[in-house]
């Protein structure tokens, strides 16, 4: 049989790379593989297919026996539906105020959620017990939202990572006053392999009730999971799932997805290769006179501080964004694909336009 015939062709150049998003990387090569598996033939639609209940099976090697996974398309999607779940109407979540749900996802928690954000400024993104104590209060008070839910991300927004006594002091301290903690792990791959420990070492093992687990940041064409680590007084997950428009028909191609990075060991290469192209890239960036480095580097991105105009003229030759345009501030992300040889001819290029 021939092959059937087709139209596409390739619109961009595959070699050109860039340092804004690792949101920007194809899909692994092994993802694909493991699409190309999931596809002919017929599977139950909506979650009954046998891609996504043996994806719950591997959920639990990583997040312990009561751990159970419900795919979504995207972040902002996994992080609505499980804040949702743990939050009354007239519930509020605390956050960084450099959370991505706060400042990237278009309102999505409070518009579509319905979700008070009550946000605290931290130094490097990351809440602790006591900064979590400025907003956490007034439980009776019915002229304020009510704070039901601490929401921290791991890796954080400004690419920094908690410690998993960190973590466990956070859901302590959330627990005692009868609120659950929610991780925002579109990045958690990046966290595991900075601390080279389990998934499960800060997550579970130390007291968080859930978490959106990513995929398309590590690999994935597309789809991310709403994991739920302690069923007990987290209900009617599938009914939100299908309320924020977040259930796939075809559920077996984001379940393979997330099987394929997760069932060996592709999850840690992938986020690995990525932190140690950051770290080659920030070793880089301190030898280039007049450029600050932020934040510490602890996973994928840089944070750093350079002059307007050299941004300028280095976003022409390399795609990235600034971060606070107005302070000079930038950021650059490395991906599962991002090679030595990119950084090094970017970290070439910053040089040159620092130069001029």
């Amino acid at each position: 049989m021939n092959p059937p015939r087709t139209d596409a062709r390739r619109h961009h150049d595959p070699e050109v790379r860039g340092f804004a998003s690792d949101n920007y990387a194809g899909a692994h090569p092994e993802v694909l593989a493991a699409l190309a598996l999931a596809n002919g033939g017929h599977q139950v639609a909506y979650g009954e297919d046998a891609y996504t209940e043996n994806l719950q099976q591997v959920i639990r090697s990583h997040f312990g026996p009561t751990a159970e996974a419900f795919p979504v398309f995207n972040g902002t999607g996994a992080n609505v539906v499980a804040l949702q779940a743990v939050t009354d109407r007239w519930g509020a979540v605390i956050c960084a105020e450099s959370a991505h749900i706060n400042v990237d996802e278009g309102g999505a928690p409070e518009r579509v959620g319905g979700i008070k954000l009550l946000t605290v400024p931290t130094p490097d993104g990351k809440l602790t017990p006591e900064l979590i104590d400025r907003q956490a209060y007034g439980w009776d008070d019915e002229h304020r939202a009510m704070p039901q839910v601490v929401s921290l991300a791991q890796a954080t927004e400004l690419g920094t990572v908690y410690t998993p006594d960190e973590i466990r002091a956070i859901c302590e301290h959330a627990h005692a006053h009868g609120m659950k903690v929610h991780v925002d792990g579109s990045r958690l791959a990046n966290a595991a392999a900075t601390l080279d420990v389990p998934l499960r070492t800060f997550t579970n093992a130390v007291g968080v009730d859930l978490l959106s687990l990513g995929g398309t940041k590590n690999g994935a064409l597309f789809g991310e999971a709403v994991v739920v680590l302690d069923p007990d007084g987290i209900k009617h997950m599938k009914h939100l799932r299908k309320l924020s428009m977040q259930l796939a028909s075809k559920m077996r191609f984001v379940s393979v997805q997330l099987e394929a990075l997760l069932a060996r060991d592709l999850w840690l290469r992938n986020a690995r290769h990525a932190n140690e192209m950051a770290q080659r890239l920030a070793e880089g960036v301190r030898a280039v006179h007049g450029v600050e480095i932020l934040y510490p580097v602890q996973a994928n991105a840089v944070f750093a501080r350079l002059p307007h105009d050299v941004s300028e003229r280095l976003q022409k030759r390399f795609r990235f964004y600034f971060w606070d345009e107005a302070a000079g501030d930038v950021r650059w992300m490395c991906a599962f694909d991002t090679t030595e040889d990119d950084v090094d001819r970017f970290v070439a290029a910053l040089k040159e336009e620092m130069a001029r």
